[in-house]
């Protein structure tokens, strides 16, 4: 849903959210993670500690907050493809308009070292970081096995669909193993300090490379 289909309470709401959160990155990124408490961010940012948390429901999620936003997107971009289109086709067109709008899960950008430095820091965002790969990975396979053919029809006689319908568990596994792939070389280049320019297109041709081997892989036998 864009922000001008919002009504006005959920723009307050969705703003508020920000707030808190970008308050909190810049309290952490001066201090550490472990050095600032939920009281001091709801200070700084003018709120509650309940309101704070009424948004975040851990400290954790108040650094990683685009992790409910990555798998709504991700799933979403599976779950409302095109009739004709296959889910890698789906995921590859929302990553290039992502990367078209600059938006922050488009990938690693300039950014990157100062923020997930606080997360290499902290055994607490590295461990809230992980979760949020498995939630990605268990949405991902929601959609997929949500969106697949079905087969409750098909004839007694026809060939086996087993090998022509990829598990979604184990597709889900391979796209997000991918695209972490990816994002970790680009990340490991822009944590030794190259500039996000110069990473931009390898990281895109590296991950078109990715879903031309994940379309080899699972394609239809």
């Amino acid at each position: 849903m864009s922000e001008g289909e919002l009504s006005l309470r959920e723009r307050k709401k969705r703003a508020t959210r920000q707030r808190i959160s970008n308050v909190a990155t810049e309290l952490f990124k001066a201090r550490g993670f472990d050095g600032v408490s939920v009281a001091e961010v709801a200070r700084a940012a003018e709120v509650s500690t309940m309101t704070v948390f009424n948004y975040f429901p851990r400290k954790e999620d108040l650094f990683l907050d685009r992790i409910p936003e990555a798998v709504e997107v991700l799933s979403g971009a599976v779950r409302h493809r095109a009739p004709d289109e296959t889910p890698l086709a789906a995921l590859r067109r929302l990553t290039l308009e992502l990367r078209d709008q600059h938006h922050p899960l488009a990938g690693p950008n300039d950014n990157f070292p100062d923020f997930w430095q606080v997360v290499i820091d902290s055994p607490a965002l590295r461990a809230r970081a992980r979760e949020g790969l498995e939630e990605i990975e268990n949405a991902l396979a929601a959609a997929l096995a949500e969106t697949a053919p079905d087969t409750s029809d098909r004839a007694p006689d026809a060939p086996d669909q087993d090998s022509a319908t990829p598990d979604p568990a184990l597709t889900a596994a391979l796209i997000v193993a991918a695209y972490r792939s990816v994002y970790v070389t680009t990340a490991r280049r822009l944590l030794a300090g190259e500039r996000g320019e110069a990473t931009a297109g390898d990281h895109q041709a590296r991950l078109n490379a990715a879903f031309d081997v994940l379309e080899r892989a699972l394609a239809p036998k």
